[in-house]
């Protein structure tokens, strides 16, 4: 199943959750529910909206320093990964 990004514009919290490609979520109370989180001092009629993103980006935070692993020669040992 795949995953999706929500944001809420409310709270401007983004949440992700897993469902149908067929079903769409449009309330803060009905994206808690999926995401088994708390709706807090949200109105769970607030609406929310499907990010274009989707689900399982890559932030720059989880890279570390920036350099692709192969750049070190980690992944290959060579450096520059299918071209050894």
């Amino acid at each position: 199943m795949p995953t999706y990004d929500y944001v809420c514009e409310a709270n401007g919290r983004v949440v992700e959750v897993k469902h149908r490609m067929s079903e769409t979520l449009s309330t803060w109370g009905e994206l808690c529910e999926r995401a088994g989180v708390d709706c807090g001092d949200t109105p769970a009629d607030a609406p929310v909206q499907r990010l274009a993103t989707g689900g399982q980006v890559v932030s720059s935070s989880s890279l570390g320093d920036g350099a692709p692993p192969c750049a070190a020669g980690g992944c290959c040992g060579g450096g520059v990964c299918g071209l050894d």
